[in-house]
């Protein structure tokens, strides 16, 4: 069944009466503000999270200097080890061939 043009200018002129009427009464301008209210609302929940998270990727950037640090001191204490066993390392290579000088001497002498 179709509408006659009649029937079609009156929904066209009493639709927006109809929906206010659908949606609790409020007229359409009320429910703008309220949306708008929203909107600024939600920036600025957007805006607060995004600080929040700046401030957990400053958070783990400072971490991960501190832990930067930390294998930097264990570079540090590696290369003083590795020193120290060079060192003992020569000192022991000297013992040996004192000692075998010594027995090669002492083997000559008989």
């Amino acid at each position: 069944m179709a509408l006659a043009d009649e029937d079609i200018a009156f929904i066209k002129t009493h639709i927006g009466e109809w929906l206010t009427e659908q949606s609790l009464s409020k007229p359409a301008a009320v429910y703008e503000i309220e949306l708008r209210e929203r909107m600024v609302r939600v920036e600025e929940e957007l805006k607060h999270q995004r600080e929040l998270m700046r401030q957990g990727f400053e958070q783990v950037d400072r971490r991960f200097e501190q832990v930067d640090k930390r294998f930097e001191q264990m570079d540090k204490r590696f290369d003083e080890m590795l020193k120290r066993h060079d060192q003992q390392f020569f000192w022991l290579l000297g013992f040996i061939a004192t000692g075998v000088g010594l027995i090669i001497a002492a083997l000559r002498f008989l």
